[in-house]
């Protein structure tokens, strides 16, 4: 019969052992992360938080969550007065009227490139029409109707460019993302109502994070767990679902009534991800169904839409994934075709005052 004191030199030795092959792990991950890692040990989603405020990007706003920095000039990115992305000179020709104004999501703003290389850029160099450029990265489609809302108000555009990407119907389910808080609607009584506005601002830091972020989050290990097992954004953002999943989804008719209230002719245009042409098959079909879903959501609103993945699946077939998209967004090329599909869409449309 084993002892007491056997039992518990057992229980020792198998905590030891899990401890060591933690720890064996633990710098193994750290290895393969960069050797630097082994003696470097910060809190990594403090870490992550501060690599993802680039200069000249966002500042609070009390409606929408956030807003691009006024009147800032940053590497790649820089916004004029009214927060707009910086758009390089029109063509000589181009006369002060009419306004297009593009709003939406990072695709929109095109992240990734320079000024002069986003899809807006290229496409008021096509059209000699000057366009202002109101995306902003992150947002949600409850956002970019919100800040289109503002904008129309401000710039009275003649024709408003609404992008989005499926996933924006999933952010619009959020109270807070990418470590920010943001409006989202519900429904009642049929309508959309405003449920919340970010009236505060609290980012990511040290005294907001929550206990296992404090303690655990300096451990590369579960930063490689959390990455791959899908817990990103709630381990590193601390993100807030606010209405059930799937919710986005069935806002999307309200939320495009919505759009065509504001007065603007406007054309709802698809974007995707690169992921389409990389990840599981069954996950593309989903989001090529949401971005489907929206599309005939904005036809029966009255909106004129456009859907540009044929164009960008015949190139990326053609030229590979890597000549179309950077990281997550388009490269130069990518805008430069996607801006000849809307430039050819508002053409055959003849939405062009």
């Amino acid at each position: 019969m084993i002892s007491r004191r056997e039992w518990r030199n057992r229980a020792l030795l198998v905590a030891a052992a899990v401890l060591f092959a933690l720890l064996a792990m633990e710098l193994g991950c750290r290895l393969l992360r960069g050797p630097w890692f082994l003696v470097y040990w910060p809190n990594l989603v403090l870490l992550e938080a501060d690599q993802h405020r680039k200069p000249c990007m966002f500042v609070h706003d009390d409606k929408l969550g956030y807003v691009p920095e006024p009147d800032c000039k940053g590497p790649e990115h820089s916004h004029d007065a009214q927060g707009l992305r910086l758009m390089p000179p029109a063509p000589a020709d181009t006369p002060d009227r009419p306004l297009l104004l593009a709003v939406g999501d990072s695709y929109t703003y095109s992240d990734e490139v320079k000024n002069d290389e986003t899809w807006p850029a290229y496409l008021q160099g096509m059209l000699h029409r000057r366009i202002a450029n109101g995306g902003v990265p992150g947002y949600g489609l409850d956002q970019s109707i919100l800040r289109g809302e503002q904008l129309a108000a401000k710039l009275h555009p003649d024709v408003m460019l609404l992008g989005f990407i499926a996933d924006d119907l999933q952010r619009d389910e959020m109270g807070r993302l990418y470590g920010s808080e943001k409006p989202y609607f519900d429904i009642a009584d049929g309508k959309l109502v405003l449920r919340h506005e970010p009236a505060f601002d609290k980012p990511v830091s040290w005294a907001t994070l929550p206990f296992w972020q404090r303690w655990f989050g300096w451990s590369m290990l579960v930063d490689k767990y959390m990455r791959h097992f899908g817990h990103y954004s709630q381990w590193f953002w601390q993100d807030e679902q606010a209405l059930p999943a799937g919710s986005g989804e069935r806002l999307a008719c309200l939320m495009m009534q919505r759009v065509a209230a504001i007065g603007v002719p406007t054309l709802v245009v698809a974007q995707y991800r690169p992921h389409l042409w990389t990840e599981d098959k069954e996950w593309a079909a989903e989001q090529r169904r949401l971005s489907q879903v929206v599309l005939r959501c904005a036809e029966a609103a009255g909106l004129q839409t456009y859907d540009s993945y044929s164009l960008i699946d015949d190139a990326v077939r053609a030229q590979g994934v890597k000549a179309l998209y950077g990281g997550w967004h388009h490269s130069a090329l990518g805008n430069h075709l996607v801006a000849e599909g809307v430039s050819a869409e508002l053409t055959r449309r003849r939405m062009l005052p």
